[in-house]
């Protein structure tokens, strides 16, 4: 039976069995969507990216925005499953991929095209094994808010997420919630202290209803009270709506909130040329993103750790026997 070589890459981590896990193939020639799907559902992390090389004619969709010039340009090709379906991009997978290639030697630091379904992407590969990935030209709208029970005020936040409303209402006056995206749009909800961001337990089927209304995938709760003094910011994030109750270290949501400090001038015109910021320890998966925001040019850049590495038994296309790790 054929063996596919698989692993469990810990992104936006120091160390493993931190950060956010994503499955990586790093040969994925010949898989169809299938094989593909079963492998990322064996696997069980939230996506699994799968390695193909650019000319491969089984990655991406040939419909995607660029195809045709990055069939030409593009130095690599992934494609991401969750363990039900095939998603378009993955931030942390993508993050994951590239510092594993790194990490053996499979490629060199420095700039290369990444070719994925909504079209080519920018990736920087740092000296130390950083890598950096471009991310959409960034979206802020400011949500107008009141406690009057008319629109999303502290008080119906704060219940969602399990925050005493008024840890929100302190910082509200100066901190706007707010729609950020920089490809996936999220909620950005500041909260004064970190202890309050901490005693957070929110209800999913009200953060669920709040993400459909506002058409964001979740809710980022952030708060500059940090756990380590080179962070910017603490995060949480809640995905319900995508099937993720709270997701450990999450990049899209990273430059979403980049993009939204710089458009609330949050610095007061003194922001800093690189953001960190800090997440996932409240669930036990302790990761930090970096962030850079240059006008429309919208980086999110973090190191990854393989903490697992072997080989899968995989059955023929036309074979129904369960996947063997």
């Amino acid at each position: 039976m054929e063996t596919r070589r698989t692993l469990l890459v810990d992104a936006f981590a120091d160390e493993p069995l931190a950060g956010n896990v994503a499955g990586v193939v790093p040969d994925a020639a010949g898989l169809d969507d299938d094989r593909m799907g079963r492998i990322a559902a064996e696997l069980g992390a939230s996506e699994t990216a799968f390695l193909f090389d650019a000319g491969d004619d089984n990655a991406p969709d040939g419909d995607a925005p660029g195809a045709d010039a990055a069939a030409a340009d593009a130095d690599e090709r992934l494609r991401y499953f969750t363990p039900s379906t095939e998603v378009d991009l993955c931030g942390h997978a993508t993050i994951a991929t590239y510092g594993a290639l790194f990490a053996e030697g499979a490629i060199d630091a420095g700039d290369r095209t990444l070719r994925t379904n909504v079209g080519d992407l920018e990736i920087t590969v740092d000296d130390d094994g950083t890598v950096w990935m471009r991310q959409n030209p960034p979206t802020v709208d400011v949500i107008e808010t009141a406690d009057d029970g008319s629109t999303l005020d502290a008080g119906r936040l704060g219940d969602a997420l399990g925050i005493d409303p008024a840890a929100l209402r302190d910082v509200g006056a100066d901190l706007p919630v707010a729609v950020a995206s920089t490809g996936l749009p999220w909620l950005v909800v500041p909260v004064n202290f970190l202890e309050r961001l901490g005693e957070a337990d929110p209800d999913t089927a009200a953060i669920e209803a709040i993400s459909e209304s506002h058409d964001v995938a979740g809710v980022y709760a952030f708060t500059f009270d940090t756990l380590d003094a080179d962070s910017t910011l603490h995060g949480r994030a809640f995905a319900p709506a995508v099937g993720v109750s709270e997701d450990p270290v999450t990049g899209t949501a990273s430059g979403a909130v980049g993009a939204y400090l710089r458009e609330v001038d949050a610095f007061d015109g003194d922001a800093p040329d690189e953001l960190r910021f800090e997440q996932g320890h409240f669930i036990d998966r302790p990761g930090h993103v970096r962030v850079r925001v240059d006008g429309d040019a919208v980086r999110v850049g973090g190191r990854a750790v393989v903490s697992m590495d072997g080989e899968l038994r995989v059955p023929p296309a036309d074979d129904d026997e369960i996947i063997e790790a």
